[in-house]
């Protein structure tokens, strides 16, 4: 969501408080820029302005104001992938906002803050790096990519080593291996720190039950060492936090303590034989880097946070992916003294009204009864199933064009969290996906639901076991499942489901397994001899929302690249698309035509099945979309994992 910052519509917004004798404000004169997910907010008496890129995008000046023509950054890279054992190093931490710190113990960047002209300014945003593991068969982890605005690149998370092999150097280094390299990986100065070394009792171990590896480095703190023999494995090392997009922490990952959002770049935990895994990011809960979960998969590290992902449990089990890095800008904009509406999420203007975007959980705080407000809620896309795995259905999309908010009162708002995707260690062996998360609004008059979406469903023979789950739309059946998941039950609270998953085809000879619904379009069916069916296709958001300023770039049409803005790229080039279902995977010997995501033609929200013929775990749905992931494919005798769902997003509209 973003500021029509053309035609400096924040004043037209301050001149309508001073022309009603609420609020007074000075004449903002800042610059007049484009791109990312816009943040408006006041600390103190100045007004700041963030553009929040969670994928990659650019940013554009037009014109300089009167206020200094510089801005500050936060840039964080992808984090690196989880081994076996090893949890995985964070991206590479730069900061330059004033009274903050940059990755590695280094202050806030001296050359700072850029010095900005009218222009246009890149910005990548690293992937993670992949997970791997030892064998059958060995599949290396990876670095992170590095993160990039204008001139200041960040360095990709150092991996987790797979057994029997060292981990790597990167922005934070990887944490040491098992029966390979002990000390963990360097950092990069400035910019994080060094995975965990693994204690010479577990390297080799005497037995396997003494296996415990160490965790990531964190831009806040090292990777810790394992306790041997019999765990807990390391934890990854600490992140940082940051308000350069606000006080109420609207972006990040929860952190230590009371404390709540912001935090970024901590490492992943290490994993353990034992089950006695290391939480990542710091002792005490994951924060931002990739845990694992109570199975012997490392987890992912969590999406725009960098986080390192976490090692497995066993040397046949994949450690988790990296998490994706985040650039954030911020400058100042105007001076004022006002009292808004509403506090919560991150608020822009547009069109005349005051938005508010929910792309985390928080609180919607009104301070002025609002009378009528737009509110859209969209639940969480489901998680692709694994190899030869239908894709995930959207979460719900529910349009409330008029709720009324009395004053003041505290709405607690939860956005769900998108379905992970299904497993596949090798043939027949793979796992459904899970189901997507609710988002909710409560209300005295709700609660307000949209349901998440169904899970894709596995390979299964016979087919009574691997159907797609139920949900906001329904999630693809497997290959060699006949069935898809429905949309539904209908309630007052949740009016707006979607569709149902495609029908998987047979198998063999290729297994093509369907599409997950999604909010505008039932899933397409898989073909016994290929392809997977295309997912569901999804909404456009109202006119209210679709600010110019913070719309995707209609050149990206594959996700997890949206063009740093709200939504997707849709039909026609067009941005702010919802809720599409996910592609579904296929039997890659002899089909190379996995279905796409969220339509024909385009996966506009949805997530794109693997790549075949190498091989490839199925694509993540783009985030604070509520779209279903892809279908995970089968090359050969291994099968490749699911894609997971996109988390879903609440957005609020109300006269300015």
């Amino acid at each position: 969501m973003g500021v029509r910052s053309v035609n400096n519509s924040l004043q037209q917004f301050l001149d309508t408080f001073v022309r009603s004798g609420t609020d007074a404000a000075r004449e903002p004169s800042g610059l007049t820029a484009t791109g990312g997910v816009i943040s408006d907010y006041t600390s103190g008496s100045d007004v700041y302005r963030a553009h929040i890129f969670t994928s990659s995008g650019t940013f554009t000046v037009s014109a300089l104001g009167t206020y200094p023509a510089t801005v500050e950054y936060l840039v964080v890279a992808g984090g690196g992938g989880g081994g076996n054992y090893s949890g995985g190093g964070a991206g590479g931490y730069r900061s330059s906002v004033t009274g903050e710190s940059s990755g590695g113990g280094a202050s806030a960047e001296a050359v700072l803050p850029v010095s900005i002209s009218p222009g246009t300014y890149t910005v990548t945003i690293g992937a993670g790096g992949n997970g791997g593991r030892g064998s059958p068969p060995a599949s290396p982890s990876t670095n992170g990519n590095p993160s990039v605005f204008g001139p200041i690149t960040s360095t990709g998370g150092g991996f987790g080593g797979v057994e029997g092999a060292s981990s790597n150097p990167g922005g934070s280094g990887g944490g040491g291996g098992v029966n390979a390299q002990i000390s963990g990986a360097s950092g990069t100065p400035g910019q994080g720190y060094a995975g965990g070394n693994t204690p010479p009792a577990a390297n080799p171990a005497p037995s396997p039950s003494a296996y415990q590896g160490s965790g990531g480095g964190g831009a806040g703190g090292a990777g810790q060492s394992a306790t041997v023999p019999s765990g807990p494995a390391g934890p990854g090392g600490v992140g940082l936090r940051s308000a350069i997009a606000g006080p109420n922490y609207s972006i990040g990952a929860n952190g230590p303590g009371p404390t709540t959002g912001g935090w970024f770049a901590g490492g992943g935990g290490g994993g353990s034989f034992t089950g006695a895994y290391g939480t990542g990011g710091g002792p005490g809960g994951p924060y931002a880097g990739g845990g694992n979960a109570a199975v012997p998969l490392g987890e992912d590290g969590t999406f725009a946070t960098g986080g390192g992902g976490g090692g497995s449990g066993f040397y046949s089990y994949t450690g988790g992916n990296g998490g994706s890095g985040i650039v954030v800008v911020r400058y100042k904009i105007a001076q004022l003294t006002a009292t808004a509406k509403a506090t919560g999420g991150s608020i822009s203007y547009y069109g005349g009204k005051t938005i508010h975007t929910f792309t985390s959980s928080g609180t919607f705080q009104t301070t002025s009864a609002i009378p009528s407000a737009e509110v859209l809620i969209i639940g969480a896309g489901g998680g692709g199933g694994g190899g030869m795995g239908g894709g995930g259905g959207a979460g719900e999309y529910e349009l409330r064009p008029s709720i009324s908010f009395p004053s003041p009162v505290s709405y607690p708002i939860i956005i769900g969290a998108g379905g992970g995707g299904g497993a596949g260690v090798s043939f027949p062996v793979s796992t459904s996906g899970s189901q997507g998360g609710d988002t909710t609004l409560t209300h005295p008059s709700g609660p307000y639901i949209g349901l998440g979406g169904g899970y894709g469903g596995k390979y299964n023979s016979p087919p009574t076991a691997g159907a797609g789950g139920p949900g906001g739309s329904g999630g693809g059946g497997g290959a060699g499942n006949p069935t898809g998941g429905s949309p539904g039950p209908t309630t007052a609270s949740s009016p707006g489901l979607g569709n149902a998953g495609g029908t998987g085809g047979g198998f063999p000879p290729d297994g093509g397994a369907a599409g997950g619904g999604g909010s505008g379009g039932a899933g397409g069916n898989g073909s016994p001899s290929g392809p997977g069916g295309n997912g569901g296709l999804g909404t456009q958001a109202p006119p209210t929302f679709r600010n110019p300023a913070s719309a995707p770039s209609p050149s990206i049409t594959t996700p997890p690249a949206g063009g740093g803005g709200l939504g997707a790229p849709g039909p026609g080039g067009g941005g702010f698309w919802f809720a599409g279902g996910g592609g579904g995977g296929v039997y890659t010997n002899t089909s190379t035509d996995p279905g796409d995501g969220g339509g024909p033609g385009g996966p506009y929200a949805g997530a794109t099945s693997g790549a075949p013929p190498a091989g490839a775990n199925a694509e993540n749905a783009l985030q604070n979309t509520g779209s279903g992931g892809g279908g995970g494919i089968q090359v050969g005798g291994t099968l490749y994992k699911g894609g997971t769902g996109g988390s879903g997003i609440v957005l609020i509209a109300y006269p300015s």
